[in-house]
């Protein structure tokens, strides 16, 4: 299971991430001095970033009294200490970023610029959905009474966010297909090495504005295609969970600790973001054979992973 122990090495969540790396300056004045202090002080990596998350439970859950969420006090309030959890990207980390479709420069930046883990918040998320979606049975053996004011708090936790959006988003066992539209096939940076290597990667990384361009571009064929929903509504609230951020933030597709379940064959063989930008290009061109035959591989790649999710 993610976070079980293998050859004595805590192995990171087995989960996929996009995240959004804006400007200190988007965050406003009031925070933006806690910010550069956060970024001063911040050791979290990329690398590290899953096994710090679950640390951070953990120690909510072994707490006296117990929290609900992690980063918060006793009385239920969010923590201080969780701006100080925060993920830093220079500028010269992001690729050129070009010109837009209108010929206007991309611009990232000023650097330094941050990534807040916003992990209350986060769990927050992850606790209302729970109680939303779970099967009573499960619902009732996980979450003690009164499950109303569970949700009451959880919900109010998800409003702290600056800015109404969490800037991490994450996916176990897999990266969901709209997630590839957003970066380009080209950029993909990869290190290998052992499987619990915290440094083994499979990273992308692109401008906000080119960010936004093709995943607006990927929605109007889908919609053409597909109608409103299916394809269309996922690359639709993309495209909305995106306009929620600075123009000149950065994004970050992480296949984060996926990379310890996939080998070395699959990681060379792996060519989602291409077949995604494949089924982009047969839309606009109406190649119905090239957009099954792209789909099919992309099932076939990934269905391993979800058996491992059934499995876990």
């Amino acid at each position: 299971m993610a976070g079980a122990c293998h050859d004595s090495v805590v192995l990171r969540p087995f989960v996929a991430y996009l995240r959004v790396y804006e400007p200190v300056s988007a965050f406003g004045s009031e925070l933006a001095g806690q910010l550069r202090e956060a970024i001063a002080a911040s050791r979290v990596t990329r690398a590290n970033a899953g096994e710090r998350e679950q640390l951070l439970w953990l120690r909510s859950q072994m707490a006296v009294p117990a929290r609900m969420l992690p980063a918060e006090l006793p009385d239920g309030s969010a923590a201080p200490s969780g701006l100080r959890e925060v993920l830093v990207l220079r500028t010269a980390d992001i690729p050129p970023a070009g010109k837009t479709s209108e010929g206007d420069s991309v611009v990232v930046g000023p650097g330094p610029l941050v990534c807040p883990l916003e992990i209350r918040a986060r769990s927050a998320a992850a606790l209302v959905n729970f109680l939303g979606t779970a099967h009573p049975v499960l619902r009732a053996a996980s979450i003690s009474p009164p499950v109303e004011e569970i949700r009451a708090h959880a919900s109010a936790a998800l409003a702290d966010v600056a800015g109404a959006a969490v800037h991490v988003l994450s996916s176990a066992y897999s990266v969901p297909l709209p997630w590839f539209t957003l970066i380009d096939p080209a950029q993909r940076q990869v290190l290998l090495g052992e499987r619990n290597d915290p440094e083994r990667q499979v990273v992308y990384r692109t401008s906000m504005g080119q960010a936004r361009q093709r995943v607006e571009h990927a929605r109007q064929l889908a919609v053409d295609s597909f109608g409103e929903q299916g394809p269309a509504k996922l690359l639709s609230d993309t495209r909305e969970w995106l306009g929620r951020f600075h123009p000149h933030s950065a994004v970050e597709l992480d296949y984060g600790g996926l990379v310890q379940v996939m080998s070395d064959e699959m990681l060379a063989e792996d060519s989602s973001a291409a077949d995604v930008h494949g089924i982009v290009t047969a839309l606009e061109s109406g190649d119905a054979e090239e957009v099954a035959e792209r789909f099919e591989r992309l099932r076939d790649f990934w269905s391993e992973l979800a058996s491992r999710e059934r499995i876990n």
